[in-house]
């Protein structure tokens, strides 16, 4: 395994991250259980929830099961210790989440951020949270597929960025949680955040979660930058594009169980160009002998903007193959076919 310092913290990640959205619904306590043991085997240190979890399917019933699971992990083992534990707090509502946060009206505000951080340590049997994350913008942004801004149509109770951070100041100086981090922002925000923190003193984000694999690279344009001069590195999700850089849907298939078939809310790689891109990758993967799912993980491992590739899986042979991917090199020739790829059919999967 391979380990990268998170943003300028002190703190040494793994390159994979164990991702656990699954946990809870497609996947069992036990099994969530097994997942652990079996990546910390391997070198893996990282875990990444959020207290939105599981979301195959999203579900008021068992929303926050996926932190239950990792606090029996934490309460049976007692290797808290030997993880470094990421979760995230639930930015405003969005149009179509059937899930409530705190009886609803639920914002980036302190008695939020304060109580979903309580809520969070309760269900994950631990003191302290090493990354503490705001799972998307409290401000109207372009997010999960959506392009740009027509106009700004923030919410009259739109949360300032200082005012998020303060809360997490305090948070940071009652040992409740280490550092911070944003997810799904943009170029703008992260500049924010940072200009923020350097003129008051206020906690410095140390990593951006955001979406980044082969179909959908717009990362590398604008944010790349901060994550190499900023040290704000990416913590990247949805390496294998919701499965299909694995080749499993490719002719239209849905395997049944897929994510495809149980997370219909996923719809970014829903649209035309997505297979035809995708089989353009699988391809090139099998003609470098690689298997596809390796292939593309590869690709996100080897980013030097990338801290760490967040995997997820709902078998342990999935969970061996996402991790296995540490140990593959592209050559030239095999980003020379992703380049081309890229030119041809540019970021389908925004």
């Amino acid at each position: 395994m391979q380990y990268r310092r998170l943003g300028n913290t002190d703190i040494d990640v793994s390159a994979i991250c164990l991702g656990t959205m699954t946990w809870g619904s497609q996947n069992t306590e036990a099994e969530a259980h097994a997942q652990i043991d079996f990546a910390l085997d391997r070198g893996v240190n990282f875990i990444d929830t959020a207290e939105a979890y599981p979301v195959t399917p999203v579900s008021r019933e068992t929303q926050g099961r996926t932190e239950e699971f990792i606090g029996t992990w934490i309460a049976s083992r007692k290797r808290r210790d030997s993880i470094v534990l990421a979760t995230k707090v639930a930015g405003p509502g969005r149009p179509g989440d059937p899930r409530q946060f705190r009886g609803g009206g639920n914002r980036l505000d302190r008695r939020n951020i304060e109580q979903a951080v309580d809520a969070s340590l309760r269900r994950l049997r631990t003191d302290y949270i090493d990354l503490y994350q705001l799972h998307w913008p409290d401000r109207s942004v372009p997010s999960f597929g959506r392009r740009g801004l027509s106009a700004l149509a923030d919410h009259a109770e739109t949360v300032p960025i200082a005012e998020t951070l303060a809360v997490l100041a305090d948070l940071v100086k009652a040992g409740k949680i280490r550092h911070v981090g944003v997810s799904n922002e943009t170029a703008w925000g992260v500049s924010e955040f940072l200009r923020i923190a350097r003129e008051t003193g206020l906690p410095r984000i140390a990593s951006i979660q955001n979406a980044y694999n082969l179909l959908n690279r717009l990362f590398e344009v604008g944010l790349s930058e901060f994550a190499l001069r900023e040290q704000v590195g990416l913590l990247a999700y949805s390496p294998l594009a919701g499965g299909h850089l694995t080749g499993k849907y490719l002719g239209g298939t849905t395997p049944k169980g897929s994510r495809r078939e149980v997370a219909k809310q996923f719809v970014r790689y829903e649209n035309a160009a997505q297979p035809i891109a995708s089989a353009r990758y699988v391809a090139a993967a099998l003609a470098h002998g690689i298997d596809p799912t390796q292939f593309a993980l590869a690709f996100v491992n080897s980013r030097p903007f990338v801290t760490s590739t967040i995997i997820g899986a709902t078998s342990l042979a999935q969970l061996e193959t996402d991790i296995g991917s540490i140990d593959i090199t592209l050559d030239e020739s095999a980003f020379a076919a992703i380049d081309a790829i890229q030119r041809d059919i540019p970021d389908p999967c925004p």
